[in-house]
């Protein structure tokens, strides 16, 4: 699974200067269009992807620090935080706020208004619509990591639509460290619901002992696609909305003609705010595909028992 997520990362790297070759490209032939004043600096619609050790907000241009790499086993990892882990943190902490606000609101009033009423309406519709349909009563006790998931992804996404912010679920290895928290609770839902003897029964698929060499890799790998489903499909679609903007937008300096914007600049337009869209929805699928995935476990582990019995 490490494995596929350090060739998931490297497809990332060559995306990332695949575009930064095109943004070239285009930006001279922005200079060619433009006939006054500095060319449009076109490697800015790239800050949503690309990750650095840079962080350009208004009037402020922060450097991250830097560590040396920390070598284990004979492979070098970098620790040093980049502008991904930057909007990572802020990330959690507007979720942090979030979550006092409307918790000190219901201190004045049990009726919610206003921020406070849209958390409760996402939280209900996170209780009622994905936690207990896929979990049952059972599952009540996973709600707040679910709940949890589905904020923090949320928040991830609809930060990167702010200007001279990043979307730290463009990510791969974010994604990865989501799908793998995911991994361990589905496991884990599951051991609790049916013990471990029982859990390691069903990697045989219910089958005659004589296939179990052939059934239990399966199942096992069954095990690792689910988590890395849910890391690449997040990954893929909250970099889908940037590359298809900013291949839109270059149209206009690779025909270096005018006559394009009228064209290009809507869809741009349109696909900006389609990807207000596509942030809630990748947090509820994220975290709806996360509660059905428990589900199937721990409904397996039930339909084992009554047979057991």
């Amino acid at each position: 699974m490490f494995t596929a997520f350090q060739e998931t990362e490297a497809v990332q790297h060559a995306a990332a200067d695949t575009l930064h070759a095109m943004s070239d490209t285009l930006h001279a032939g922005a200079a060619q269009v433009a006939e006054h004043g500095e060319p449009f600096n076109f490697s800015h619609l790239l800050d949503h992807i690309k990750d650095s050790h840079e962080v350009e907000l208004p009037f402020i241009h922060l450097r991250l620090p830097e560590f040396p790499p920390v070598h284990i086993a004979g492979l070098a990892i970098d620790l040093s935080p980049t502008k991904h882990v930057f909007f990572l943190v802020v990330s959690a902490v507007l979720l942090a706020v979030l979550v006092i606000i409307s918790a000190r609101a219901y201190r004045k009033s049990l009726v919610p208004h206003g921020l406070s009423a849209l958390t409760e309406m996402l939280l209900v519709f996170v209780r009622d619509e994905i936690a207990l349909p896929s979990l049952g009563a059972a599952g009540v006790r996973y709600v707040p990591y679910l709940l949890t998931t589905f904020f923090y992804i949320l928040i991830m996404n609809l930060i990167g639509l702010i200007p001279f912010a990043a979307t730290p679920t463009a990510n791969v290895m974010v994604t990865a460290g989501l799908a793998i928290v995911a991994f361990i609770m589905i496991q884990a839902s599951a051991i609790r619901a049916k013990g471990f003897g029982h859990y390691l029964a069903h990697l045989t698929g219910g089958v005659h002992w004589a296939l179990w060499i052939i059934m239990i890799p399966i199942e096992v790998l069954g095990l690792f696609t689910k988590p890395f489903a849910l890391c690449v499909r997040l990954f893929a679609n909250m970099n889908a909305g940037h590359i298809v903007v900013l291949s839109l937008i270059g149209l206009i300096f690779m025909f270096r003609s005018l006559a394009v914007t009228p064209i290009s600049i809507p869809l741009a337009l349109f696909i900006d705010l389609l990807e207000l869209l596509v942030a809630v929805i990748q947090a509820y699928v994220f975290t709806m595909l996360t509660a059905l995935f428990m589900g199937l476990g721990m409904e397996g582990a039930h339909d084992e028992e009554e047979h057991a019995h």
